[in-house]
């Protein structure tokens, strides 16, 4: 597992905009107390500074300022106007990222919401792009959509800062696109998205392989070596249990080797006459009977027999 970053050591490595005259504060402690007070709860640049000076010397010391006393309001609103928020961000991420244990798949699910309270008067809200880790419960990085571009196209940026090799991206309807979707696959990712109706070819080519592996399935269970059509016995005594019937095959078997129980060749359904004794037994008197499954008279085998035509016996010895 790599080891863990603290939050002034990446803080550290975002750029300072602010002139060389004049700089009262370090940029990282500047930044760490912003942090530290909005995961607190601080949602304005006033309660930020309030927190500081809620929290005295024991706190400032701690994040690395050189003065007694934490920056106000007007430092936190003239540095956030300036600073370079990408590089921010990145930092923060990187933070979290080191915090995660490794070896593990992550989930990470993006999703675009309008900052709330961001709107004023006829000014639209910030529309921001975020990528929530849940196993973290935290932002892992979010970005801002412009009125140019929309939701997917802010989250093909937000790729360059999100850990993505090895885990799943996850989202809803809006970022199933074929760039983003490949963009994930080449940075070692995989994703998972949502597909509603409003892309309907995407909708019937999926319906069409999702069958074809089902169907693909059943023959690969049905040609198996112990399903049906791959030659599973039958029950015993030659019968199928599932049908109540002998197999075609059985039945061709046992009609070729005893050919007078085939059907139609041979009993009281084609007119012969069949002695209740043995079909070896002759009469009392050795002679003038018929012999058991033979025709009762006429020397020629092709004599008609209960009306039925010669030739449907054909020759049988």
């Amino acid at each position: 597992m790599s080891s863990r970053l603290s939050l002034l050591e990446v803080l550290a490595q975002v750029p300072d905009p602010r002139s060389r005259h004049g700089r009262r504060h370090p940029l990282p402690a500047i930044l760490s107390l912003a942090v530290v007070a909005m995961l607190a709860g601080a949602k304005s640049y006033q309660a930020i500074a309030q927190y500081g000076r809620d929290h005295g010397f024991a706190l400032a010391h701690a994040l690395g300022f050189t003065r007694g006393k934490t920056p106000t309001k007007s430092t936190f609103s003239v540095l956030f106007r300036i600073l370079d928020v990408h590089a921010f961000e990145q930092a923060l991420s990187r933070w979290i990222a080191s915090r995660l244990p490794e070896g593990q798949e992550k989930l990470i699910s993006l999703d675009g919401k309008t900052a709330r309270g961001s709107r004023e008067g006829e000014v639209p809200g910030q529309h921001l792009v975020a990528a929530y880790l849940a196993e973290a419960q935290a932002v892992l990085g979010q970005i801002q959509v412009d009125a140019k571009t929309n939701e997917h196209k802010a989250a093909l940026q937000l790729l360059d800062i999100l850990p993505v090799k090895g885990n799943i991206v996850t989202g809803d309807a809006l970022f199933c696109q074929r760039d983003l979707c490949a963009a994930i696959i080449a940075a070692g990712g995989d994703y998972v998205f949502t597909v509603k109706d409003n892309q309907p070819s995407l909708v019937i080519d999926i319906g069409a392989g999702l069958t074809h592996q089902e169907q693909a399935q059943r023959l690969t269970a049905a040609f198996s070596p112990g399903g049906v059509a791959g030659g599973a016995p039958s029950g015993a005594g030659g019968y199928d249990h599932r049908k109540g019937t002998r197999t075609h095959r059985e039945a061709d078997a046992a009609d070729h080797h005893d050919p007078d129980k085939a059907s139609g060749l041979g009993g009281p359904a084609a007119g012969i006459r069949v002695a209740a004794g043995t079909d070896d037994t002759r009469g009392e008197d050795g002679r003038g009977r018929s012999w058991d499954h033979q025709p009762e008279s006429g020397a020629c085998g092709r004599q008609a027999v209960a009306g039925i035509e010669p030739r449907t016996l054909g020759d049988r010895k």
